[in-house]
């Protein structure tokens, strides 16, 4: 087995640094997670530095609200409706803790407020559907679930930590994930685990017969199913660091140096969607 590393956080104490200056800015800096509005078709990308929204059709990548948040977990729940985790802006937040616990925007990012595990979770794997939500928090190396749109959690056990998840659009009790070291599959969400074949890697899942995987050196895989049997279809071209998908053949990927990447043919071949 071939083990594949990939960079799941941004310190080593569990809390960032300061933001950079604004007169100094980086942009999109260590991407952590896509996604799509369907309000409008524009792309967000979830970074170190901020949440940035590159419109449609559109290659260049603007600040979302001024925002110097760290959004470590991302995902888009529906239009303008994001949850996100990770760490405050503390220039515009000063009161907030260094941990965000899960967060939610109902403005396409311009504003965000709690729902809960304030100052108690930092979750850097984070994922929707409907009101199932599962968030691994790196603070406290436990997948958390919840029923009820992330109001409540439930730990469950996993057999390593992840660094990615994705679950079955026809069953979100089903759910592939990756850890270090392999991948694993839960068929009811409950915290027992069937060790799969393949290496692990970044993980999307747009509908039940159709779960992708790109690896650590950018070969981009599909499998039928639970991750039964993987056929590479395309490479991307460098180390990812994000990937999404947002329907059957369209997928996005990030690479370590803010450049997002699409696909509309199932990953066989990728054109620049965004530039840093």
């Amino acid at each position: 087995m071939t083990l594949v590393l990939f960079a799941v956080g941004c310190g080593d104490d569990g809390q960032e640094s300061s933001p950079v200056s604004k007169l100094d800015d980086p942009g999109p800096v260590h991407v952590h997670g896509l996604g799509v509005d369907p309000k409008d078709g524009a792309l967000f990308i979830a970074t170190h530095t901020g949440l940035f929204r590159a419109e449609k059709g559109q290659q260049e990548s603007k600040r979302v609200a001024d925002r110097y948040q760290d959004t470590m977990g991302f995902t888009v729940a529906g239009p303008n409706r994001f949850l996100g985790s990770g760490h405050p802006d503390f220039q515009k937040d000063p009161d907030l803790p260094p941990l965000l616990g899960l967060i939610k925007s109902e403005d396409a990012g311009q504003s965000w407020e709690p729902v809960s595990m304030l100052g108690e979770a930092d979750f850097h794997v984070l994922e929707s559907s409907g009101p199932r939500v599962y968030g691994f928090d790196s603070s406290g190396g436990r997948l958390m679930v919840s029923v009820d749109g992330g109001q409540h959690w439930i730990e469950r056990a996993t057999p390593e930590p992840l660094i990615s998840l994705a679950m079955d659009p026809s069953d979100p009790g089903r759910v592939v994930i990756a850890g270090e070291g392999r991948l694993y599959l839960s068929l009811n969400g409950r915290g027992r685990w069937q060790a799969l074949d393949g290496d692990p890697g970044l993980l999307a899942w747009p509908t039940s017969k159709r779960l992708y995987r790109v690896g650590g050196d950018g070969g981009v895989s599909v499998s039928r199913g639970a991750a039964k049997a993987w056929r590479q279809v395309g490479e991307l071209g460098g180390q990812p660091a994000a990937f999404e998908a947002e329907g059957p053949n369209d997928l996005y990927a990030a690479l370590h140096d803010g450049t997002v990447k699409r696909s509309t043919d199932g990953g066989k071949s990728w054109r620049v969607r965004s530039r840093p």
